[in-house]
């Protein structure tokens, strides 16, 4: 079965750096969509950054020039560098991949706590 296993989340000062990453574990396929969620206490869990197979990216536009997804290993790895870090961004941070064969499916990780500090 096909695992996400998340790492990289901390405690950091604003405007620090932290590198979040995201492996697949088992007899994971090939994924469509891979992708970044965070969500705090009292909000909806909302969409950070999703990179396509063709590692084509999108941003959330809080996020936009700060964040950078990037795919690799077999396009089952998935990485959030995220520089200039604001208080704002201080959440729990999912990964999240999707595919549509051999039946569409979403799989999650546990999430990881990301800190920022004023």
């Amino acid at each position: 079965q096909v695992q996400l296993v998340e790492s990289g989340g901390g405690l950091v000062q604003a405007g620090g750096s932290l590198r979040l990453s995201c492996a697949a574990s088992g007899s994971a396929p090939n994924f469509n969509t891979m992708a970044w969620y965070r969500q705090t206490p009292g909000k909806e869990r909302e969409l950070v950054a999703a990179a396509t197979s063709g590692n084509n990216p999108n941003y959330a536009d809080s996020v936009k020039g700060r964040f950078t997804i990037s795919r690799e290993g077999a396009r089952n790895t998935v990485y959030l560098q995220m520089d200039s870090l604001k208080p704002e961004d201080t959440a729990v941070y999912y990964c999240n991949a999707y595919h549509v064969w051999p039946r569409r499916r979403d799989y999650w990780g546990q999430g990881t706590q990301v800190t920022v500090s004023s």
